[in-house]
């Protein structure tokens, strides 16, 4: 098999046979402690589409191990807690993955699980499972005990007698973790301010150079997924990170860069209301001069006026 195809694993048993784990104790959820497995099977191939949501701490990895997560890749210094999705690729070495002071867990779920369940569709509302593309969460130590416990409630209560009941409970346990972990999300755009303003710079770097240049005359209004691609973060992440820093939305700071440029042009410039418009990206002025009226409270012809 070539390197380049991906491997399909569709099922939670499937899985575990390829890593020569003893099967699952029940066919759609699992907790597997990394530590038992010093060596991972040569057979194990580097690209991987897993058909079920693929929750995982890992630490303590060989340094020159980097797992590649969407276009980032990532060492294993410190615990790094990602989340695939079913359908998401994941990529790694694993000539380099294995390693006798490796630890950590995975929790892997698949969509059956979550049938008839208000989790079914609130899975698909936690930005991160979008993030996974390009960023992962680096937990605290407290924060790392917090979701252990969680994993722990769920694995005895998946690894006792099944009743009525256990179903539910597991998915609260659930529930529960992916919640903790929007919330350490959060934190993680707060307290990585150093990483995340030069980030917003880059961002503004790109509006500017977008706006100076034939691409807003050419191309029109910068997509939220263009800017994300030219940063190497996905979309969702984008706009989670500009919430948390500015209060926007992407789209809405792609809209106040514009006005600044706007407003730039109409005060030392010559050109008419409807040369700007075409140059920022407008097909037709009067959007331009609605946008503009509603950001400023004034039309450009009256912002204008202010600097004659």
């Amino acid at each position: 098999m070539e390197k380049s195809t991906p491997y399909e694993i569709k099922t939670i048993s499937d899985f575990h046979k390829l890593l020569g784990a003893p099967a699952p104790e029940h066919p759609l959820i699992s907790v597997i402690d990394i530590k038992p497995f010093d060596q991972i099977p040569a057979g194990v191939p580097g690209t991987i589409v897993y058909g079920f949501y693929n929750i995982s701490l890992k630490r303590g990895f060989k340094s020159p191990a980097k797992f590649k997560y969407g276009q980032q890749a990532y060492d294993f210094d410190e615990g790094v807690l990602s989340f695939m999705s079913p359908g998401q690729i994941s990529i790694f070495d694993p000539q380099k993955y294995a390693s006798p002071d490796q630890s950590g867990w995975l929790l892997l779920v698949h969509p059956d699980f979550l049938w008839n369940t208000a989790l079914t569709k609130k899975i698909a509302q936690y930005g991160y499972f979008d993030y996974a593309v390009n960023e992962a969460l680096f937990l605290s130590e407290k924060e790392e005990a917090t979701l252990l416990q969680l994993l722990t409630n769920i694995r005895q209560e998946y690894h006792n007698n099944m009743d009525k009941f256990s179903h539910d409970i597991i998915i609260t346990q659930l529930e529960s973790l992916l919640s903790y972990s929007d919330r350490f999300y959060q934190r993680q755009f707060l307290t990585r301010r150093k990483t995340n303003h030069q980030l917003l710079d880059r961002l503004n770097e790109e509006l500017t150079g977008y706006f100076n240049d034939v691409n807003a005359k050419r191309n029109g209004l910068p997509p939220v997924s263009y800017l994300a691609e030219q940063l190497h973060v996905s979309p969702d992440y984008l706009s989670g990170l500009l919430k948390s820093l500015t209060g926007m939305t992407t789209q809405q700071h792609i809209h106040e860069k514009l006005i600044e440029k706007a407003k730039q042009q109409l005060s030392s410039t010559n050109l008419s209301v409807s040369e700007i418009a075409y140059q920022l990206g407008f097909e037709h002025s009067q959007s331009f001069s609605k946008l503009f009226k509603a950001k400023t409270d004034l039309s450009p012809l009256a912002f204008r006026a202010k600097f004659n």
